[in-house]
């Protein structure tokens, strides 16, 4: 199956990748691709159905339970995934622009995340399965104790469409390291790039039914979660989602980590550096065109500073972009991912023009750009805390600025919301912006910037999730299981 992407040409991914094969869906239903860009149809892909996604766990289960994987040596695992990262890494350039046709990520940012941060993963994991110890011995009071970390069976990886392979990477990458089987389920917005998994997997020599693939809707991943014979959820999406997996993980006493939505805040002290905001902007707030869940969309500032960052802001969101094909490397703003995303962005920024907010910047689609899913990068000033505006993900580039007097409201503020994936503080000083982050309930935390750390653990506080991904040895600890073997004392000389 050829990853051949030229601008014209139809993209077929009609078979799923279940026990080492490519095969026949068991349902029939097919779904058409849009370019983000433009909305004409990129290509088709089928979605699987409860049948399709029995079948892939258990190809994994055989493979766990059968095969030769959940039995390897952490160095015979880490040699397979330096050829996975080799294999992928190959074929990064058409990865990268295949998911900035399918989301709109600008290509220069998709070459760094979905060309090439899934090599990188596989290569960490190799290094840190390698690193650790899965078993050693300690004394205990009539003997000695043997602890061991084994992997846990069959991992249920569930992903989201905006950042498709770097999502699906953190989750690939600690779960076989540790010795898990796999069976991936991307998003059908995004249902063509994630078969470049599959096709890496398979000239990596990956063992039949360690890795499978099968694109499917919220049924499928229904079907997928509640499967009997899945050991462990790994999900990013929407706390809504989230929330459905939790409760069914929870029924069936089932490991589960979710990474969930965000309305992160940002602080902005009378002290903060104007041009260290704008900036920051860029990574803190529009990243990947705002389709982030990290994205910084609560903007709190100064009293004393509020109506010099606001002119600062509409400036900004008036003449710091280029919009347009997300495809050509001088473009900063892209589209969003699909019609969808489009009709939910624009109902929030119509919503919020019919609260008290005041609008200064952008509120609708840029001219010049009717085909595809383009909105203006929009600032509304004044947002009350409870308004919609300033309580849900909106996903998109729409910021709300409201002022505070003094820094206790300002974590109060920051802090009154129902999530706690990422927060900002802008201040000269760093010390005390470092305070302000201490008392900040949130999983990540920037200081005049933000931008992920992949060797740092990352996840949410509050709705915003369960469990931590990434971290090295931090990331794989989600994906083994403790066992205490109670030995004799000769255990402790061996």
């Amino acid at each position: 199956m050829s990853l051949t992407v030229e601008r014209l040409s139809g993209i077929e991914r009609t078979r799923f990748f279940i026990d080492g094969k490519w095969v026949q869906p068991r349902g029939g239903v097919l779904r058409e691709q849009t370019e983000a860009a433009t909305g004409d149809v990129i290509g088709v892909a089928a979605l699987g159905s409860e049948s399709d996604i029995d079948a892939a766990v258990r190809a994994a289960r055989r493979a766990f339970d059968d095969g030769p994987w959940g039995r390897s040596s952490a160095g015979e695992r880490a040699a397979a995934l330096r050829r996975f990262a080799d294999a992928l890494e190959a074929r990064a350039g058409d990865t990268s622009t295949l998911v900035t046709r399918e989301n709109g990520m600008p290509i220069q940012f998709s070459q760094q995340v979905n060309g090439g941060l899934p090599a990188v993963m596989m290569r960490i994991y190799a290094d840190v399965i390698e690193g650790v110890t899965l078993e050693s011995a300690q004394a205990s009071m009539v003997g000695s104790t043997i602890v061991r970390r084994e992997p846990l069976g069959v991992v249920a990886a569930i992903v989201p469409w905006n950042f498709p392979q770097a999502l699906a990477a953190f989750k690939i990458a600690p779960a076989l390291a540790a010795g898990n089987t796999v069976v991936l389920k991307p998003s059908p917005e995004t249902s063509l790039d994630a078969y470049v998994f599959a096709e890496a997997a398979l000239e990596a020599g990956i063992p039949d039914g360690v890795f499978n693939v099968v694109v499917g809707d919220r049924d499928a991943g229904a079907a997928l979660v509640a499967h009997p014979l899945v050991d462990k959820i790994a999900f990013t999406g929407s706390t809504a989602a989230g929330r459905q997996i939790g409760a069914e993980a929870g029924r069936l006493i089932r490991p589960v980590t979710l990474e969930l939505g965000g309305k992160s805040p940002g602080i902005f002290l009378e002290d903060g550096d104007l041009g260290t905001l704008l900036t920051g902007l860029d990574g803190a707030s529009f990243l990947n065109n705002s389709q982030t869940c990290t994205t910084q969309s609560r903007l709190l500032v100064a009293r004393s500073r509020y109506d010099e960052v606001l002119d600062a802001l509409a400036d900004y969101a008036k003449t710091h972009f280029t919009i347009g094909d997300p495809l050509d490397p001088s473009v900063t703003l892209g589209p969003m991912a699909s019609a969808a995303q489009l009709e939910r962005v624009l109902g929030y920024i119509e919503g919020a023009k019919n609260s008290r907010a005041r609008l200064i910047a952008g509120g609708g689609r840029p001219a010049g750009l009717e085909k595809g899913y383009f909105v203006e990068p929009t600032v509304f000033a004044d947002v009350d805390n409870n308004d919609r505006l300033a309580r849900e993900e909106v996903f998109g580039p729409v910021i709300a600025v409201m002022p505070f007097d003094d820094e206790d409201e300002a974590v109060r503020v920051a802090n009154d919301t129902d999530y706690g994936l990422a927060a900002v503080v802008w201040s000269a000083d760093e010390e005390r912006a470092l305070s302000l982050a201490r008392r900040i309930r949130s999983g990540t935390v920037g200081l005049n910037y933000y931008l992920l750390d992949i060797g740092a653990p990352y996840g949410g506080y509050k709705q915003s999730g369960l469990g931590r991904e990434l971290g090295g040895p931090i990331g794989l600890d989600g994906y083994l299981q403790y066992k205490s073997i109670y030995a004799s004392a000769a255990q402790l000389e061996n």
